[in-house]
């Protein structure tokens, strides 16, 4: 059954900005979709079009995508007949319409959109729940996995006003047995964390961040790594709950060092830091915290500092700013033995598709995959689809709070449900060092 209408319109995002929401409908019904936004963007990320008027909307509507939407990709993806379960087909049209490297033309806001109304249309054609219609189109058989939740509960970077370089701390509870409990540990941790820091910095430092995480007044990464360590201890979930951080590195990358002051406009250039400097940070914190993951520990171009630190390290190293969920940078970074993890965010290549081809291709080369929101966020949910579909066993939505995070926990619990269980990732869905995800295995 091939679509017979696309309609798209400006909406907000979490974060009060505007972005695109597209409706589409075949003979089955409406069906709709909603793209989120970045803060912390890499530069080889593919093209969010924005009007900048800065008379409207903070130079932030996206009328330009929507009309790109409205008059182009819809009207054309109509004439060519293509039946909406044709996921890969239709994406390829859509990025033929734009014709340029990075969706510069057209937008990979206005993509993604019709490209995840396809997904949407797709499953409802075939009868089937999203997931299962995902998993179909990437070949991948059941059992189905359950992914374990990294909860980021401390905010610091771009994403805060402190004096914090990193900008997250994440929970993973991968110790549970199952998604349901994951969320139990989880949320009990992320309410005891509330307890500590109100205790210790007062009631107004637990106002959460963009992403539902607290953003303390803490001096630096060992000051959040105790405060984790504390609540989880409480909590009573030692043991079970390991540490990720994302870095962000690329926000306070200068002249080839990396100031961890950067937020202070007189910070000392003396005591900016070179990349094997920060590597040995790392190495630290590794020791003395239980740490599996580091995302962007460094910036996105500093490809000698990746491959010096992941030849060095035991645990899982993910690119985001360094990959941008793109196969030709993911390609370099195989090349390079720069990482052994991809951060996928569908907004960062702008089709599904790619998205898959994206996971495939890192997971070719025994990396592990986190699938990941955007700190601008809607209610939609396809990623939850997505990480269950692709059973990468990892997934980042934010602290369990504010609806447009929690909304994709939700939706995860509700698919667990469906498919009884299903097998619970716990920590075999990261990689460590040279050792592939249990779950490639």
């Amino acid at each position: 059954m091939s679509v017979t209408k696309v309609y798209a319109r400006q909406i907000f995002d979490s974060r009060g900005n505007p972005t695109v929401e597209v409706d589409l409908y075949t003979a089955k019904g409406r069906f709709r979709a909603a793209v989120p936004s970045g803060a912390s963007t890499g530069v080889h990320e593919a093209v969010e079009l924005r009007d900048g008027d800065k008379a409207n909307y903070v130079g932030k509507g996206v009328s330009k995508a929507v009309n790109n939407v409205n008059t182009i990709l819809g009207p054309e993806l109509i004439k060519s007949g293509l039946k909406v379960t044709q996921q890969k087909e239709i994406d390829d049209l859509l990025i033929k319409l734009d014709g340029t490297p990075n969706k510069g033309k057209l937008g990979a806001n206005a993509i993604l959109g019709v490209s995840i109304a396809c997904v949407e249309a797709g499953a409802a054609e075939k009868g089937v729940p999203v997931y299962q219609h995902l998993a179909e189109l990437a070949g991948i058989k059941p059992p189905y996995i359950m992914p374990c939740p990294a909860f980021n509960v401390i905010n610091g970077g771009s994403h805060a006003g402190n004096k914090l370089a990193f900008q997250e701390f994440m929970l993973l509870p991968t110790g549970a047995t199952s998604f349901t409990e994951a969320m139990k540990i989880g949320t009990e941790t992320y309410h005891t964390l509330k307890k500590v820091i109100s205790a210790k910095y007062g009631i107004d430092a637990v106002n959460v961040g963009d992403e539902g995480g607290f953003a303390p007044n803490v001096s630096g990464a060992e000051e959040s790594l105790e405060l984790l360590t504390e609540a989880i201890s409480k909590a009573g979930y030692e043991g079970k709950i390991k540490i990720a951080l994302d870095v962000a590195s690329s926000e306070f990358y200068k002249d080839g060092k990396y100031d961890l002051d950067f937020k202070n406009p007189n910070s000392d250039p003396q005591k900016w830091i070179s990349g094997t400097e920060l590597a040995d940070l790392y190495l630290g914190y590794v020791k003395d915290y239980p740490i599996v993951s580091i995302e962007d520990p460094f910036d996105q171009d500093d490809w000698e500092a990746w491959t010096h630190f992941t030849k060095n390290s035991s645990v899982q190293i993910v690119g985001d700013d360094l990959t941008v969920t793109n196969p030709l940078r993911i390609k370099t970074a195989i090349e390079k033995k720069a990482c052994n993890g991809l951060l996928l965010k569908i907004n960062q290549i702008g089709t599904i598709s790619e998205s898959i081809q994206a996971a495939q291709l890192a997971q070719s080369d025994g990396w592990g995959v986190m699938v990941s929101h955007r700190s601008g966020e809607t209610e939609n949910t396809i990623i939850a689809d997505l990480v269950v579909a692709l059973g990468t066993g990892q997934i980042k939505t934010g602290a369990p709070a504010r609806s447009e995070r929690v909304a994709k926990y939700n939706a995860l619990l509700r698919i667990e449900g469906e498919i009884n269980g299903g097998i619970y990732a716990g920590d075999k869905g990261l990689s460590a060092g040279l050792a592939p995800p249990a779950l490639l295995k």
